[in-house]
């Protein structure tokens, strides 16, 4: 690495402990694109040359003091457009992620702060970039239990809750301590410590019936993480037992399209002679991944596990009950 590249990353490093959001070392290791050997290296360096970073035990991520000051880098138009695209178009009052208005507010705030070269730049381009999320719950009548617990998160408080669970298939009451707000896919999710349940669980923002914020104070423990708690989940549901290994055969019409999109931080594609392509990815459960897979019908095929195979031929079984008087009629 050449001084240049090490320099770039050393202040990249400083931005990313300056945001005021804490980062472990992983997460800047994977930022500044250097090992996390490197990064604490790094550390070290600024530390000894005078720059104090702060390690949150409880957070287990570093940051600088609020009172260091390092005085910010113009901004290039790659990243002045990266932003005011995401924080325009990803607080799109219809198609974004709800909740996030004021992201639109402080992308016209940060525009009208640009240099006018800059500016002028944007202009030509801005207009031509648009972001689009995938259908999700607009959560229109939800926004007050949101705020709520963006401020329990805020200042550690527990919040009392009615819940419309799908688990218990009945309303429940319980008290949740919010460790993490989470958008994924469809909806917003609290996920932190239920009394009820005495674990962590995740509650679906659209589902809470009444939510109270409760003068009770909590401690989010130190070893949780959002990706610990989620493991090899699809996508939000992590089952019990052990992770298993699912390895899919995909036809030639779809096998391009599956293999072009990054679905699990586990998956690995295998290309064969006739132009299938098998999938393969080690997940925590089963039932995510099986609606994933009916979702390509005949075009995708379970190779193993066994168990998610008779699923799968379950569930078609169940369809083809569903639809058998239409086909009787056409034979």
């Amino acid at each position: 690495m050449s001084a240049d590249e090490r320099l770039h990353r050393v202040l990249r490093l400083v931005q990313l402990l300056q945001s005021g959001r804490n980062h472990n070392a992983n997460q800047l290791a994977e930022m500044c694109g250097v090992s996390r050997r490197t990064i604490f290296r790094y550390i070290n360096t600024l530390q000894e040359g005078g720059i104090h970073i702060q390690y949150d035990e409880q957070q287990q991520g570093y940051s600088l003091p609020s009172n260091t000051y390092l005085p910010p880098t113009e901004f290039t138009l790659d990243e002045a457009l990266a932003l005011l695209t995401l924080c325009y178009e990803l607080a799109d009052g219809d198609g974004g992620v709800p909740f996030q208005n004021g992201a639109r507010n402080a992308a016209l705030k940060l525009a009208s702060n640009l240099p006018q070269h800059l500016r002028d730049q944007l202009n030509g381009v801005s207009q031509t970039l648009a972001v689009r999320l995938d259908s999700h719950n607009p959560l229109s009548a939800d926004r007050s239990y949101y705020d709520l617990f963006v401020k329990a998160v805020s200042r550690r408080r527990c919040v009392r809750i009615q819940y419309q669970s799908l688990t218990e298939w009945e309303n429940i009451s319980t008290v949740v301590h919010p460790y993490r707000l989470l958008f994924i896919r469809r909806s917003w999710y609290v996920i932190g410590r239920s009394t009820m349940h005495r674990e962590v669980r995740t509650f679906n923002l659209g589902r809470v019936l009444a939510a109270d914020l409760l003068n009770r104070t909590y401690t989010i423990p130190p070893r949780f993480s959002l990706e610990r708690y989620l493991g090899n989940a699809w996508h939000l549901i992590r089952e019990p037992g052990k992770s298993q290994q699912v390895v899919v055969r995909f036809q030639k019409m779809v096998a391009q399209n599956v293999a072009e999109v990054r679905w699990h931080k586990t998956q690995q594609v295998t290309w064969n002679d006739d132009e299938t392509m098998d999938f393969s990815v080690t997940v925590d459960g089963l039932n995510e991944i099986s609606w994933w897979i009916l979702g390509y019908g005949d075009q995708a095929e379970v190779l193993r596990p066994e168990k998610l195979r008779m699923l799968i031929a379950e569930r078609l079984r169940g369809m083809t009950e569903i639809y058998a008087e239409e086909l009787a009629k056409k034979k």
